[in-house]
């Protein structure tokens, strides 16, 4: 018989953090902290079980029994598109509540349990592409903390640093609200400066830009931009006005990446590529509600001969990238002077995205997603389940 899935279950537990997040939203370092996350389990009638780590608000009990457990209990599990289209389709009705982010947690889980009961990678699943892919290091948004990412000079310096640990590439978060004096253009293509003057010319380098800037300020950090030789542009504007970017692309030779956070999944990133609002498709398995979305979106690329570039960290992403030959680096980060990405956080065992000496991240060889999760610390220190 085909197994079904049986039971869907969130634990809410204590870890540990060294991260903090300013009024707007933006990660920044910070001491040592007890933080809540959850993981999220599905799990069948033949005992296997997937996992996916979360945020401890993405998937209260009311989201859970009102847009998740209702079509998943006595489903087959391996028939992820038709479970992905049944819960996207109750978006519409959730207030807001079930997020493409909740969408994409529950959608991992779905791969993770089908890899974990065949005892295969996800990123084998999905076509094993390839076997490791080079990452570019991700900066925190600017700060004013000394010795931090205050100043251009401070960029510059840990530029340096990051090129020195292997890194094929970078990009940089420059200073956004609440930041005192930002926004500010001149301020950026500085720090820009900066960074392109401390590794040389041969570096790829990329900047993702503060989303609140009009046509004109955008246009002028981005000749600033291709003045430096910079990769690529990454969100300057709001991205729900199209014609902004693609107004923005008509005028640049450097190319402009996009959308990152723009509503409408894959929908959203059709729009775009149609528009000419982007050289590069952006795609992300936090953005478009899962692996099975983002999937979508890297093969729509492919069939207009685009680069798609795939947005964040963690384990969904790796395994995009690793199931595919497109989207040239993994995202790794975000890094900060003050801030050791490399330690392990209390709740895994490993990290994902170890990074080699040559700069690459390794796929995973543990089966379904890879997450190198430790059950025994969780379980310790599970505070709340439903």
């Amino acid at each position: 018989m085909t197994a079904v899935i049986e039971s869907v279950t969130v634990s809410v537990f204590r870890t540990v953090s060294k991260t903090s997040r300013d009024s707007d939203g933006h990660t920044h370092p910070g001491e040592a902290h007890e933080v809540r996350q959850a993981l999220l389990r599905i799990t069948d009638s033949d005992g296997a079980t997937g996992y996916c780590l979360t945020s401890a608000d993405q998937l209260r009990e009311p989201i859970l029994a009102g847009h998740v457990r209702n079509h998943l209990l006595g489903q087959d599990a391996s028939r992820r598109e038709r479970l992905w289209q049944t819960m996207a389709q109750t978006q519409r009705g959730s207030g807001g509540g079930f997020t493409d982010r909740a969408l994409g947690t529950v959608d991992m889980a779905l791969w993770d349990l089908e890899g974990r009961r065949l005892g295969m990678p996800v990123w084998k699943l999905l076509g094993g592409g390839r076997t490791k892919v080079p990452a570019y290091a991700s900066t925190m948004c600017g700060d004013e903390i000394p010795g931090g990412l205050a100043t251009p000079e401070d960029y510059g310096a840990f530029a340096a640093q990051l090129v020195e640990r292997g890194y094929s590439a970078i990009k940089l978060h420059t200073w956004m609200p609440p930041v005192s004096f930002a926004p500010d253009t001149g301020m950026d293509a500085k720090a820009c400066a900066a960074v392109r003057e401390a590794v040389g010319p041969d570096v790829p380098l990329m900047l993702d830009a503060n989303h609140w800037y009009t046509r004109l300020e955008a246009l002028a950090l981005g000749r600033s931009l291709e003045k430096l030789g910079y990769y690529w542009y990454e969100e300057p504007m709001e991205e729900a006005s199209i014609q902004s970017y693609k107004w923005l692309a008509d005028q640049l030779d450097i190319p402009v990446i996009g959308p990152e956070t723009a509503w409408g999944k894959g929908y959203a990133r059709a729009e775009w590529i149609v528009a000419g609002a982007c050289d590069i498709v952006r795609a992300g398995v936090g953005d478009l509600g899962g692996i099975t979305p983002t999937m979508k979106v890297v093969h729509l690329a492919e069939a207009f001969n685009m680069e798609c570039e795939i947005h964040g960290g963690g384990a969904g992403n790796l395994a995009v990238l690793g199931g595919t030959i497109f989207g040239r680096w993994y995202e790794r980060g975000l890094l900060h002077p003050h801030y050791d990405y490399d330690e392990v956080p209390p709740h895994l065992n490993s990290r994902i995205d170890d990074l080699d000496a040559e700069g690459f991240v390794h796929m995973p060889s543990l089966p379904g997603l890879g997450e190198d999760l430790n059950l025994d610390y969780i379980e310790e220190n599970t505070i709340a389940s439903w």
